[in-house]
């Protein structure tokens, strides 16, 4: 290419970036940018227990957070809509030779380009939240997730550039704004599940548990009517006259056809799906085993100690379990087990930072039940009697629930009286004695029996 085709490719190159620099200064796409970044990342601050314990939760919270972030951007996209309307120059612009396609491009890339990095810079402060615990990385799923929501950002930033031209009313903006939230509202939980997946950039966000996570044909489907609504937003914001708005149309309706086709049906899959890979268990060397999730690797250090505490109490039974795990096997999984394998299985939770939550709480709940897991098949537990009998293997006096464990909100206070009752009659009583009644009350909860007694010595043993 000779000098003189260079410099005119870089003059070209040079206008074009001048257009779009102008642009970003001019419309309302910085100010819609700087706006989401603001709302993103202050709500994913004001409660970052809810996602601090992975990379995944994190993805999905900033998902679920869309309920707020998609009106803004259609309402941003309607105020920028209405720019020619608002400086009369509509038919300036229609005299001039360039094609209207032409001339909006500036004004959608610029819509497209930051409402995009404005997502990845909420989701950025998420991960400098955690990247020093969470330790487990699933990064396809991460990035098609983060990426299907900047996606869709960009379809309600175009989606709200068609109907500010098309009704270019001052009231316009925030009225699509309103209707924005109820329709990614009611979208997720008035449609049938596979067809919330396919339309709503919330569906199947909210995270439950740390091994949820969003299957990739979900994010397929939801990903093929995003850019299908984009384009018929392009589409529109071009159009001129109702020929070309009602093929605009088109696009719209092929995406969210071929969206059915492609999001799947079964209802686990849609919902609640779990990484098996985020599951896996991680154990100490040593013994005795304390095991974690992948997902909670970082948190094993800090459990060790407390769940060997609660092992050495239980240890005071005969045949008592030896070993502690991350209960996971509740989370999608057909896994059969016996009341008796050896294994107490205890609930773990991450902090602020997404480190161990709640660690008072661990010693507590390795012992709770006397390592004895709970069968809905039987309903023989007698929560009085097991408190009782689990504070005399802690050696101290029972307390609520409620002061204990952080999901439990509420209970009957007659329970912690009885257990304090029954805990003061096993301390009366020879340590032999006592330690024989507090036996014969677990084995009778893993036969099934009848718990009526049996701490007071009127039961069978």
């Amino acid at each position: 290419m000779s000098g003189r085709g260079v410099a005119g490719t870089r003059r070209k190159a040079g206008t074009r970036m001048s257009v779009y620099g102008i642009e970003l200064r001019r419309s309302a796409a910085l100010g819609a940018a700087l706006l989401t970044v603001a709302v993103g990342v202050g709500a994913l601050y004001a409660a970052p227990g809810r996602w601090a314990a992975g990379w995944m939760t994190l993805a999905m919270t900033s998902r679920e957070y869309l309920l707020l972030l998609w009106p803004l951007a259609l309402a941003a996209g309607a105020w920028q809509g209405r720019r020619e309307h608002r400086a009369k120059v509509g038919e300036l612009f229609a005299t001039t030779p360039r094609s209207r396609l032409r001339r909006i491009l500036p004004v959608v890339g610029a819509m497209a380009v930051t409402l995009a990095v404005a997502y990845l810079l909420m989701t950025a402060a998420g991960i400098a939240w955690i990247v020093t615990t969470a330790a487990y990385v699933p990064v396809l799923n991460f990035t098609v997730v983060t990426a299907v929501g900047a996606l869709s950002l960009v379809a309600a930033a175009w989606l709200g550039l068609a109907i500010g031209r098309m009704l270019p009313a001052l009231v316009t903006a925030p009225a699509v704004g309103v209707a924005g939230v109820l329709l990614v509202f009611l979208s997720a939980i008035r449609l049938p599940d596979w067809l919330a997946a396919a339309v709503s950039p919330v569906h199947g966000a909210v995270s439950f548990h740390a091994f949820q996570t969003i299957d990739n044909r979900v994010s397929g489907a939801l990903a093929i009517s995003m850019i299908a609504l984009a384009v018929t937003g392009l589409l529109l914001f071009a159009a001129d006259g109702w020929r070309a708005r009602t093929a605009a149309l088109v696009p719209v309706l092929l995406g969210l056809t071929m969206a059915a086709v492609v999001v799947p049906r079964d209802e686990e899959v849609l919902n609640w799906p779990v990484d098996p890979v985020a599951r896996e268990l991680v154990c100490t060397d040593d013994a005795p085993t304390v095991c974690v999730s992948r997902v909670h690797a970082n948190v094993l250090d800090a459990l060790t100690p407390l769940a060997r505490e609660g092992l050495s109490a239980l240890a005071k039974l005969p045949g008592a379990p030896a070993a502690v795990h991350e209960e996971t096997s509740r989370f999608g999984s057909d896994e059969v087990r016996s009341l008796n394998d050896g294994v107490v299985r205890i609930m773990i939770r991450s902090d602020r930072r997404g480190g161990l939550g709640h660690p008072a709480a661990v010693v507590y709940e390795t012992v709770r039940g006397l390592g004895v897991d709970y069968d809905e098949k039987c309903h023989n537990r007698d929560e009085a009697a097991e408190r009782a009998a689990t504070y005399w293997l802690l050696d101290r006096e029972p307390q609520s629930e409620v002061e204990v464990i952080p999901e439990v909100f509420y209970e009957d206070p007659e329970v912690t009286v009885e257990a304090v009752r029954l805990w003061h009659s096993l301390r009366e009583l020879p340590d032999d004695e006592a330690l024989a009644r507090v036996t014969a009350l677990r084995d009778a909860l893993l036969a099934c029996a009848d718990l009526t007694g049996i701490l007071s010595g009127g039961g069978a043993r």
